[in-house]
């Protein structure tokens, strides 16, 4: 299996698509008024990660429990004022005095750009993915089994693309337990001929949250409750529990 997208909702997927694409320098690979797609390189070999943009009518309301941190180093101020003038707005989540800037997407999801930090060095564009976790060291390791990514930055509660080049996976201790959907996720996708990969998230600690269906993809939770799909595989095989 392999880490494939970042998936965040919109009601309107071509203008918050478009905004994240100009923000990060991604390159467009689908543009249909119900979903945008673009692919951001993580090293010159060919591994990427995509982020889509699907609509949904109602975006959740939950607390944020995954957000993008992007890099920002030396040229944050710079790079502050080049988002604001796509569309970002300063947003105040109760952050406080911190080195890092908050602002809001054209949705209003919030994002961080960063300061200056040696583990963001090779990240790209986007330094550093935190997911909630109410227990880092265990959710680190599961998502480590499931995408290949290995620990990283000198924690062992964060994981990076065996490469280490791209972002960060941060586990980072939730605040709350969860409560509500994501409206930010993660999607894996297997190999091809990779086995009964439903089944072996499954006995890693995932939950299934809908079963094998018309869609591509099977919703799961990890062992904090956060969402994340499993895509079809490459040769289009569904791999489902009991498959």
């Amino acid at each position: 299996m392999r880490l494939e997208n970042i998936v965040v909702d919109a009601r309107d997927p071509r203008r918050l698509g478009r905004f994240w694409a100009a923000a990060l320098g991604a390159d467009p690979i689908t543009d249909e008024p119900g979903l945008f797609e673009a692919r951001l390189p993580v090293d010159d070999y060919g591994a990427f990660l995509d982020l889509c943009f699907p609509r949904v009518a109602a975006p959740s309301t939950s607390p944020a429990r995954l957000h993008l941190d992007l890099a920002g180093g030396a040229r944050q101020r710079e790079v502050v004022e080049r988002l604001r003038g796509l569309g970002a707005e300063p947003v105040d989540i109760g952050q406080g005095d911190v080195p890092w800037v908050v602002l809001a997407d054209p949705e209003g999801h919030a994002f961080c750009v960063m300061e200056e930090r040696t583990a963001h060095r090779d990240t790209g564009p986007v330094a550093a993915l935190p997911l909630d976790s109410a227990d880092p060291a265990r959710d680190a390791a599961f998502w480590a089994a499931i995408t290949g990514w290995v620990p990283s930055a000198g924690s062992p509660s964060t994981l990076r693309h065996p490469s280490g080049r791209g972002p960060l996976l941060e586990l980072c201790p939730e605040p709350a337990p969860k409560a509500g959907k994501n409206a930010v996720h993660l999607d894996v996708r297997p190999a091809a001929g990779e086995g009964d990969v439903a089944r072996r998230l499954q006995d890693l600690g995932a939950t299934a949250v809908t079963g094998p269906g018309e869609l591509p993809w099977q919703v799961f939770t990890d062992p904090s409750g956060n969402e994340f799909c499993l895509l079809a595989a490459p040769d289009g095989r569904r791999l489902t529990a009991g498959a």
